[in-house]
């Protein structure tokens, strides 16, 4: 879930200019204009794409595999990580079919019933991602700091409630958005100033008052991207004081390895965050948020599989067992 706090200056201003072009036929395609700026370079980017799509989709997969059919990793920690792949998946593969078209054919035209379910269900996985990283930093909290009421605290049926809690309430939540978006018309231009179907590049095209879509979209990112990450950071907190309470060096070790992957991949995360979305609110730019959404959509996805195996002993072994040649 972006943070799109310029949104609600610029939407206005363009919505007001759009008005008058009512009258016109409804839009029932959209063209996403992807990056036809550059033609140059769409071999060369059609070729990192695919190589990031095809990785982060089997390191994701094999991640799954090895977490379902091993009896050693049915603990909380992979149980979260299990959802983290698996939306990692979700949010890669909504846009990147898409993409890859955009890349090799002149025009890249979507459907407005396709572009609706992209902006849904990369909007319900980017989202869920961010919420399950919070889950996953209490639950390091709970492991290191109270490790003797850890079992207690982290039951199966609690870790479930939490999972189901996050995919429920972020389904809900990109159904207000969607269900808000589905109400707007849209009368203009066509041309989405993106590679895939986003919210600010579609407020932009929308012949009708976009303040309630604005207004919903602040809020969401007040939770997901303030209150959301404070939350972690609070926990990532206690979790450093208590490591650096430790009397022993190799229990300080062993604490901070079973949370630096997870940590890692916060950073990574909302690094991206706050590097592609917190600017000035004139400088909303297409440049800028396509970067983003390649952080988002395709970095990302590819370096979670890669850090928590390259990191995990426990999942290296189980890939291992299950599939002999990485063995060699």
């Amino acid at each position: 879930m972006k943070l799109w706090l310029e949104i609600h200056l610029i939407v206005p201003e363009t919505s007001f200019s759009l008005r008058t072009m009512s009258n016109q036929t409804l839009v029932t395609k959209f063209v996403l204009q992807g990056f036809s700026e550059h033609p140059e370079y769409r071999v060369l980017l059609f070729s990192c794409f695919l190589s990031l799509y095809s990785v982060a989709v089997t390191g994701n997969i094999l991640i799954i595999l090895a977490i379902a059919f091993n009896p050693r990793l049915r603990t909380p920690m992979y149980f979260f990580l299990f959802n983290l792949a698996t939306m990692d998946i979700i949010c890669t593969s909504s846009i990147m079919p898409k993409a890859l078209e955009g890349l090799v054919l002149e025009e890249n035209s979507i459907s407005y019933g396709g572009c609706m379910a992209q902006l849904y269900f990369l909007t319900w996985a980017a989202s869920s991602e961010l919420l399950l990283l919070s889950v996953m930093a209490y639950d390091r909290y709970a492991a290191i700091c109270h490790p003797l009421h850890y079992s207690t605290a982290m039951s199966k049926a609690f870790c479930g409630m939490l999972v189901a809690g996050v995919w429920a309430l972020c389904a809900f939540n990109t159904a207000i958005h969607a269900g808000l978006m589905l109400r707007l018309d849209f009368c203009g231009p066509n041309v989405v100033a993106h590679f895939f179907c986003e919210v600010p590049p579609l407020l932009l095209l929308s012949c009708r008052s976009t303040y309630v879509n604005s207004i919903m979209i602040v809020l969401a990112d007040a939770f997901y991207g303030i209150l959301n990450f404070l939350m972690t950071i609070v926990s990532y907190g206690f979790i450093i004081a208590s490591i650096l309470k430790m009397r022993t060096a190799d229990g300080k070790k062993k604490a901070f390895s079973t949370c630096s992957s997870h940590l890692v991949v916060v950073c990574v995360y909302y690094a991206a965050v706050f590097c592609a979305y917190i600017s000035p609110v004139s400088s909303y730019s297409a440049e800028k948020s396509k970067l983003a959404g390649v952080l988002y959509t395709m970095l990302s996805p590819t370096l979670n599989p890669l850090i928590y195996t390259l990191r995990n002993k426990e999942v290296k072994a189980a890939l291992r067992k299950l599939f002999p040649f990485f063995r060699n």
